[in-house]
């Protein structure tokens, strides 16, 4: 039902939320059981399925927390804490809803519609466009260091680990430059 919504209803309603949930109280309060009460009202309308959604939320849960154990250095910690937990995964979640029920590509012409710079338009579209590509390199590069490695042991784990890192990094850049001078080949400005 949510899917047949126009994209850019869609699109203004997960930024609404968004920044709704951004403007709430740097403490936890039972404000954030409004937005949170919406989307778990809009969730079945998706039809998103649990796995989905928990997948995407524990990789997001890194980041999160990683941002959030950065306001543990203001003064009044713990709340400022619950609460940054709080208002990212619900923005988070709000941006789930919004990509599964929304094509990539509708997305991207609501923000042309809306007057977003054609450079980061552009970008964005590259982006989505390369991430698979860069997720085929990563797990190319970690098959050939499995062949290549037989004792097992965390700390050669790790070091490999920052080394594919390191190499995906360079390997990446080499390519957006590649393409970059295709695109520049072509005609793109």
């Amino acid at each position: 039902m949510l899917h047949r919504a126009p994209p850019g209803l869609k699109l203004g309603s997960a930024l609404v939320i968004v920044i709704a949930v951004v403007l709430m109280p740097r403490r936890p309060d039972v404000l954030y059981l409004l937005p949170a009460a919406l989307l778990l009202g809009l969730w079945p309308l998706a039809r998103m399925p649990l796995g989905f959604a928990v997948r995407r939320m524990l990789v997001a849960e890194f980041f999160i927390l990683g941002m959030a154990l950065l306001t543990l250095l203001a003064p009044e910690a713990l709340p400022v804490f619950l609460a940054a937990l709080i208002k990212s995964n619900l923005s988070i979640f709000a941006m789930l809803l919004l990509i599964w029920t929304t094509p990539f590509q509708s997305i991207l012409q609501q923000l042309r519609r809306l007057g977003l710079p054609a450079v980061m338009v552009t970008t964005l579209a590259l982006m989505y466009r390369y991430l698979p590509v860069l997720a085929e390199e990563s797990s190319r590069m970690q098959r050939a260091r499995a062949s290549r490695t037989f004792a097992p042991g965390r700390r050669l784990a790790w070091h490999s680990l920052t080394t594919i890192i390191g190499q995906l990094f360079v390997r990446a850049a080499d390519r957006a430059e590649r393409i970059y001078l295709a695109m520049c080949a072509r005609g793109w400005k």
